[in-house]
């Protein structure tokens, strides 16, 4: 009798859903699942499987006994009933709490109601149905292997509702988005020719087994007779790895950590997804909309619910940058962060906009605090009952030529637009005698001006001398804008924008 690992001591399980429960034992084995006054009962099938449903519960942080019963007796102890964020991308999600020069609050990290589990890295050609890992509370002594972003994203949520929060950390650092993705998610024409190479790939890397096992089996009876003779033994043939574990490009890895690493975790009754990645897929613009779209609606029909799914935009990194129009800058993550705007358009999607706390010289900046507080944000405002809560920065909206000048309409201007200034990780303070920067301004010849900016009520305006007939406006549109300083009243940047479009 076994228990799938990701029910082990301490786990959290989702309140208010069905609670699947699952795990093996010998074919035709009766199994009994007791908890919180619930008592299941169930068979294995034909190959040892079995699965039972607990009805939905309230929230509950004391701790309880989950008891399955079968030939042999499983017992997991200290299980809370919660919320389950699911916490997934490249290594900036990965980044533990331990790296953030952040040692005040590792020390203060007492929060038994919270607990992670640590994921582990499996690139997989094949769904794999179970993980490796083990559930752990956030203390002093945990807490600086828990991831930074999800850690500062539970604290700031249980601290106002007191809700046990689970964290399933699900991370691979360096990775592209088509990693993370299901195969059904590749079936728009657009996306098909990446499953295509894929599919062409293993063709190909199977045509290739039948000879590398011979000259594999050749060089076995000759290294056994060099051995026997006590004569060095050659080096072995080269044998061809699958597709999915070359890691020195995108399509051959592409749903391979899905594979590996979300889809045993697809029967999981979760709260929502916390998604941070993008590096790996900087330069993209239309086609990052479309993955990062077919990702979010694939994974909620594996799971079959719309949960939510908030994700960070990239933040600056690298030397700023120098030209009006951005586009000097390697790579293009502007192309992305623009993408990953468009991602808004899906229901129950928030983003944490990140432009100011970059490091120029270090991709994993340290400060993920705000990174965490401005995610959690969203989730108390959406799925927490926080009303009046401003949970986003100013999000572009509509622009109107004016003569010489154009005006910007911004989203969630959070009480008035302002001069911000950010300064580590205390909080934006208005910048009373600052002037706006890093707005762009253009005619139709699209050559781009520094622009001049001031804030009207709740417009901005754009102008430059420059420019007399003015017809797009870029914002922080550059890989680092340095300087770009347009927030709400509430401390939350504007996202980086431009009106004119491009592929």
């Amino acid at each position: 009798m076994r228990l799938a690992r990701i029910f082990s001591d301490h786990v959290v399980l989702q309140r208010e859903r069905p609670v699947p429960l699952w795990g093996w034992g010998e074919p035709g084995e009766s199994v009994r699942v007791a908890f919180g006054g619930q008592s299941l009962a169930t068979t294995t099938d034909h190959s040892g499987k079995w699965r039972v449903q607990l009805a939905p519960m309230p929230a509950s942080a004391s701790p309880q006994e989950l008891t399955i019963t079968g030939n042999t007796t499983i017992r997991v102890s200290d299980v809370l009933v919660g919320d389950v964020w699911l916490c997934s991308g490249q290594s900036n999600m990965a980044f533990g709490l331990g790296g953030c020069d952040a040692e005040a609050d590792i020390q203060s990290a007492t929060f038994p109601a919270i607990r992670f589990l640590h994921y582990w890295e499996r690139f997989a050609a094949e769904p794999q149905d179970d993980i490796d890992s083990r559930w752990q509370q956030v203390n002093p002594t945990t807490a600086g292997s828990c991831m930074a972003v999800a850690f500062y994203f539970a604290r700031r949520v249980y601290q106002e509702t007191k809700t046990p929060i689970g964290l399933v950390a699900c991370t691979v650092g360096g990775t592209e988005i088509e990693c993370w993705m299901p195969s059904e998610a590749f079936r728009t024409p657009s996306l098909r020719p990446i499953e295509k190479r894929l599919d062409e790939a293993i063709a190909q890397y199977q045509a290739t087994l039948p000879g590398a096992v011979d000259a594999m089996e050749r060089w076995l009876a000759v290294a056994k007779q060099a051995l026997a003779q006590s004569r060095p033994v050659p080096n072995p043939p080269r044998y061809p790895l699958p597709p999915n574990e070359d890691r020195n490009g995108t399509w051959v890895r592409t749903q391979s950590l899905f594979k590996g690493m979300v889809s045993p975790l697809t029967s999981l009754a979760i709260k929502g997804v916390l998604w941070y990645q993008g590096e790996n897929n900087g330069d993209e613009l239309k086609p990052y909309i479309e993955k990062q779209q077919a990702l979010i609606e694939s994974w909620r029909a594996r799971w079959g619910y719309d949960f939510p799914f908030y994700f960070v935009q990239l933040a600056s990194w690298l030397k700023p940058s120098t030209v009006p129009s951005g586009d000097d800058s390697s790579p293009r993550w502007q192309r992305c962060r623009e993408a990953q705007l468009a991602s808004l358009k899906l229901p129950k999607t928030g983003m944490a906009v990140t432009i100011d706390i970059g490091d120029p010289g270090d991709i994993h900046p340290k400060n993920k605090l705000d990174v965490g507080e401005r995610l959690a944000l969203w989730a108390l405002a959406k799925d927490y009952g926080r009303t009046g809560l401003v949970y986003s920065g100013p999000l572009y909206k509509a622009m109107q030529i004016e003569g010489r000048q154009i005006r910007l309409q911004f989203d969630h201007r959070g009480g008035g637009l302002m001069v911000g200034k950010k300064e580590g990780r205390r909080p934006v303070v208005e910048d009373k005698n600052g002037a706006l920067k890093r707005f762009a301004i253009a005619g139709a010849d699209r050559v781009w001006q520094w622009a001049d900016a001031k804030i009207e009520g709740g417009t901005v305006v754009v102008s430059s001398s420059r420019v007399t007939q003015p017809t797009a406006v870029r914002y922080a549109y550059a890989l680092n804008p340095e300087g770009c300083n347009l927030y709400n009243r509430a401390g939350l940047p504007a996202s980086p924008f431009r009106t004119d479009k491009g592929d």
